[in-house]
């Protein structure tokens, strides 16, 4: 899949993003190893796709902010996204780190580290990341935040257009990562890991057996009821060939009604398109901003952190459900996290 986005120049962010180039200033985390593919991401960079300019951001936004929220950071502060593991920083003073995502093996020097718990880790401690066993992706926050240049309103790495991050590009051995000022340890001060945790689904979203719910895209009708239904109780496989632009998916052959060209219209993450030969694609946030195939189907917001976790060989179904549905239960996990952040302020004042 190519990404022919091109980034617009931002004069406000260029002297930052110059100084930083080579040498991180202030205090840092140590890459001792990065992984397969370990990034810096925030929320996203936003109100640019009329520009071409891709989302970008963690593929589980609601992960990173569970994340961020509990080692005391604003939402939106930049972390750093794992996938398939393999990451190893050294600290090089203390902080407050926590994890959301799939199954990973987690330790803090000799301590495991389970998902959505909090952790005080002192200069010298080593954090490691260990292999995935269900879903392929987590969501390291670290109070004070991963402090790299602001580009376009974010530090999300575009990882296509090499912009953003740390120099727009994945981590490497040896890596330092800027840290930004230190926040108040949300962990109490008679435990180094907390007992307490987030609600189970949002810390470890990653499923054996994932369903998609789905709202009808905006080519629904570009195919027969015979092909809609076979979308809808069938699994689908996740090919090798899948990436943070979108996952691509192997299965029963999904025939339009006809060949006509369509306009290009706009695609975001979610978005499941259909090119010629019937194999669906669903739409990551790295994904072009316009796009030419049929959208057979969108997935809804709250189940994008699962669909973050697919990877090769895991078999994914997908079910229908209406605009209002999707709308009700993105309003009401908005409202189960705002009594979130009211327990967080109660466990830690």
């Amino acid at each position: 899949m190519r990404n022919a986005n091109v980034m617009p120049r931002d004069p406000s962010t260029s002297a930052s993003a110059r100084a930083t180039a080579d040498e991180p200033l202030g205090i840092t985390a140590v890459v001792e190893r990065a992984g397969f593919q370990t990034s810096v991401q925030d929320l996203g960079r936003t109100g640019f796709r009329q520009f071409g300019v891709s989302t970008s951001g963690a593929l589980d936004p609601f992960a990173l902010r569970v994340a961020n929220l509990l080692v005391g950071n604003d939402e939106s502060a930049a972390g750093l996204e794992i996938t398939l593991g393999g990451l190893q920083l050294r600290f090089e003073d203390e902080r407050s780190v926590a994890w959301c995502g799939g199954e990973f093996d987690v330790q803090i020097g000799s301590r495991a580290l389970p998902a959505g718990h909090v952790a005080r880790v002192h200069r010298g401690n080593e954090l490691k990341i260990g292999r995935a066993e269900i879903g392929c992706r987590c969501w390291l926050a670290i109070s004070g935040g991963i402090d790299t240049p602001v580009v376009l309103n974010s530090r999300s790495t575009d990882l296509r257009a090499n912009f953003g991050g740390l120099h727009g590009r994945t981590l490497r051995d040896g890596d330092q990562l800027p840290l930004g000022e230190f926040q108040a340890s949300q962990v109490a001060a008679t435990e180094d890991i907390s007992s307490w945790t987030g609600p189970h689904d949002w810390v470890s979203p990653a499923q054996r057996h994932p369903a998609l719910h789905f709202i009808r895209g905006a080519d629904w009708h570009c195919f027969n009821d015979s092909t809609l239904q076979r979308f809808k109780i069938n699994e689908f496989s996740v090919s090798s060939d899948s990436d943070r632009m979108g996952v691509r998916l192997e299965g029963v052959e999904l025939k339009r009604n006809d060949e006509a060209d369509l306009i290009s219209q706009g695609v975001a993450p979610g978005t499941i398109q259909v090119p010629p030969g019937g194999k669906p694609i669903l739409l990551l946030g790295d994904c072009q901003t316009i796009g030419g195939y049929p959208k057979i189907a969108h997935v809804i917001t709250i189940d994008l952190g699962i669909a973050a976790q697919l990877r090769a060989g895991d078999r994914v179904r997908f079910l229908e459900v209406s605009l209002q549905d999707a709308y009700r239960l993105l309003i009401q996990r908005e409202r189960d996290l705002e009594r979130f952040r009211i327990g967080l302020s109660l466990q830690t004042s």
